[in-house]
């Protein structure tokens, strides 16, 4: 008997590459964050490329459908890689995942027949609870004593992949392929982004690695395994199993940045867990 259902399955698969995310930003933060979100976006697209090789059919879809993969991919990463420059990292991470609690809650107001739950409410409420937690508790560490500008593009990067997400389920039905269309696109209109707004830069063979690596996992595969996760689940329940990624994240970009887990992020983490079994229960 299985345990796990194939939508949860590509959905633990879409949060562990996300894990890397942050920490992977943080690495490439001297990178300019238009060539960094359009290279790897680039590069995130590869996969696919051989698919609408064989068939056109595989990127086909509405100009609607696409706007909507670029408002998703691009606008996401580029405000997470801004967020990143201009708080602390710990604080803006947590900041950014506060789209899983978006998704719980924007889902009746995004998906008609959605209904949600009491459970669901206070599911969301304690994962949200748990994210403040861990922003004061990491500034405990030495972080921002004070309010960072850079927590509003973290902010909005959460509200677009939470509506980006649920959105998904409202436009007609497109083949996971087309992911491969929103990375491409998405890509190509962050490099202009760059060539009109940025100075050139100059990578290392070691930041073109971190590029790829970036690219091909949580800004690749990830969105793949994503998509599939939303055609075949519940958004909702989804959404509360997304409160694992910011733990996930959170403690990796700890350990990059040489930074104590302190008991503040410990009760978080313990909250957002929590809310997560807790959220698993509602129907």
């Amino acid at each position: 008997m299985r345990l796990l259902s194939t939508s949860t399955l590509h959905a633990l698969a879409a949060i562990a590459l996300w894990a890397s995310l942050a920490a992977l930003g943080t690495a490439l933060a001297h990178v300019p964050p238009f060539l960094l979100t359009g290279a790897a976006l680039i590069i995130g697209s590869l996969p696919s490329w051989p698919l609408v090789l064989r068939d056109r059919r595989a990127w086909a879809v509405p100009p609607r459908t696409l706007a909507l993969g670029i408002y998703g991919l691009f606008g996401f990463h580029f405000l997470l890689f801004i967020a990143l420059r201009h708080a602390p990292p710990v604080e803006a991470n947590l900041v950014n995942y506060l789209w899983p609690l978006g998704m719980v809650v924007l889902a009746p107001v995004l998906l008609p027949g959605t209904a949600l739950r009491p459970l669901h409410v206070v599911a969301a409420l304690l994962g949200f609870a748990g994210a403040a937690v861990a922003i004061l508790g990491a500034r405990g560490t030495g972080g921002a004593t004070g309010f960072a500008w850079g927590f509003v593009p973290a902010l909005g990067s959460a509200f677009i992949w939470a509506s980006y997400s649920l959105w998904t389920k409202r436009v007609p039905a497109f083949p996971t392929s087309a992911i491969g269309a929103f990375g491409l696109v998405s890509g190509l209109l962050a490099l202009l982004c760059h060539a009109l707004l940025e100075p050139a830069a100059s990578l290392s063979v070691r930041d073109w690695a971190l590029v790829a690596l970036c690219g091909l996992g949580p800004l690749g595969a990830a969105f793949f395994f994503w998509d599939r996760a939303l055609k075949t689940g519940d958004a909702r329940q989804i959404g509360i199993l997304s409160y694992l990624t910011p733990l996930l994240s959170t403690t990796l970009l700890l350990v990059v940045t040489g930074r104590p887990l302190t008991g503040g992020i410990a009760l978080a983490a313990a909250m957002i867990v929590s809310a997560a079994v807790m959220g698993s229960r509602a129907r």
